[in-house]
């Protein structure tokens, strides 16, 4: 929890979070991601000030419990001082424990945010999907909070001006707003109208134009001239140089690789814009690709 302090921006954990979107849809599937289509409203995760303290915790908890489907499982929400935000006692269930911060005694907005992150640990305890080492799996936490419809507290959390800041969870504000675009773009579905804070509009904002770029990466037919241009180039490089498999270029921004088929036809793997998964598709012009991860369609000019 960035407290009156330092709030990193930016994507310095980009990688880890597309690496988790990918293993939320292999851990899940694309129906039971699907399921998860409505994010927690607003109105049921409120906690006005005049709420009782703990009998509020406890009522948001549920709320968030019942979001993703864990009707067995109870959280015992309490109050004490720490460092973090919060923290949650990952044991056999059904019961979890779950501490806030003692500064969430008066912000009592923020505690919807607080257990979203808490939650989730819950339900990826249940599912048995983790990474290894507490970054990435915290990275791993907000990535799949954002995703399946309640991460978007922990955006609104984040606010800032010239005296004093406050952010929660583990990835920036853009990287929250990156995956809050991710899954707009497959739901349709607009989180800024809940957005109470407007440094998370901008990192939303931005998120989605970074999103927005992904589907617009060769050899997808939206990516624009400069993209192309640099494509054929690539493409002509890898075809002077076979049978030999030819890397991504060696630049961050060129997601596209070039590869030997045996004999056959030169193929281009290039990352699915929706789940990051890697597709493989022939060098021969015109192709439609369909993600077998995510059922994502691709027009694509190889």
């Amino acid at each position: 929890m960035a407290n009156d302090g330092p709030v990193e921006h930016g994507y310095p954990h980009l990688e880890t979070v597309r690496a988790a979107i990918t293993a939320l849809y292999r851990r899940l599937s694309y129906d039971t991601i699907h399921t998860f289509s409505s994010s927690v409203a607003p109105a049921d995760v409120a906690f006005c000030d005049t709420d009782d303290l703990h009998l509020g915790a406890q009522r948001v908890a549920r709320e968030l419990v019942r979001h993703y489907r864990l009707p067995d499982a109870r959280l015992i929400v309490g109050f004490r001082e720490m460092g973090h935000a919060a923290n949650v006692e990952l044991e056999a269930g059904p019961e979890y424990f779950v501490e806030l911060n003692d500064r969430f005694r008066t912000h009592r907005r923020d505690i919807g945010a607080a257990l979203a992150h808490e939650v989730t640990h819950v339900y990826l305890h249940r599912l048995g999907l983790s990474f290894p080492g507490t970054r990435d799996n915290e990275i791993l936490t907000d990535t799949t909070a954002t995703y399946l419809g309640t991460g978007w507290l922990l955006l609104d959390a984040f606010r800032q001006d010239g005296v004093s800041s406050q952010k929660l969870g583990y990835l920036t504000p853009e990287e929250f707003g990156y995956v809050l675009a991710k899954r707009s773009l497959v739901f349709g579905e607009d989180p800024s109208v809940w957005f109470t804070s407007a440094q998370a509009y901008t990192a939303y904002a931005e998120g989605m134009a970074l999103a927005r770029r992904d589907e617009r990466q060769p050899p997808l037919t939206a990516a624009g001239w400069a993209g192309r241009r640099r494509y054929a180039r690539d493409r002509r490089h890898a075809q002077d140089h076979r049978p030999s498999p030819v890397p991504a270029a060696g630049r961050p921004d060129v997601p596209y690789s070039f590869m030997p088929d045996g004999h056959g036809p030169l193929r281009v793997s290039f990352p699915c814009p929706t789940c990051q998964q890697r597709i493989r598709v022939p060098v021969r012009g015109r192709v439609r690709a369909r993600c077998g991860l995510c059922r994502t369609v691709l027009e694509c000019d190889t």
